[in-house]
């Protein structure tokens, strides 16, 4: 699912801009319980996590699906979080953020999720076969005879 692994990826680089944008206070916010500084921290390790799903979900590893799916679910947490901080103390590009992104990662989730393990199921339409390098001569593909 490569796709996923893509929005992984672009999720991952806009939480790392975010963070750099709070952590260097170009982004405050109205009241507390926000604070930049860890909002500025949390976008960081939850880029980080996801850009590292991203990464195995790319690369198609025996353990890709698995990866991405911790590091989807580490981040849809996390938005989850960060949603009910920023929409006490936050500023409205900052919840429409949350807003935005969330959706996209529950789906992300839920579409790898729905992709089940193990090879050729991985993606799609994947017409793989099951084992790579593994194909049946063409006279045994109709069965005995």
């Amino acid at each position: 699912m490569r796709w996923v692994a893509a929005l992984s990826g672009l999720a991952a680089v806009s939480l790392l801009a975010a963070s750099a944008l709070h952590l260097s206070g170009q982004v405050t916010g109205r009241s507390a319980p926000f604070d930049a500084d860890h909002a500025g921290a949390a976008e960081a390790l939850i880029g980080l996590v996801l850009a590292g799903g991203a990464v195995a979900l790319w690369r198609e590893g025996a353990r890709a699906r698995t990866a991405a799916l911790s590091a989807i679910g580490f981040a849809v947490i996390g938005f989850c979080w960060g949603l009910s901080i920023t929409a006490r103390g936050g500023h409205w590009p900052d919840i429409a953020y949350h807003l935005s992104v969330l959706p996209l990662l529950v789906g992300s989730f839920v579409a790898l999720l729905r992709a089940g393990p193990g090879p050729g199921r991985f993606a799609v339409g994947n017409d793989r076969p099951a084992r790579p390098g593994f194909q049946l001569p063409d006279d045994e593909l109709d069965g005995p005879r």
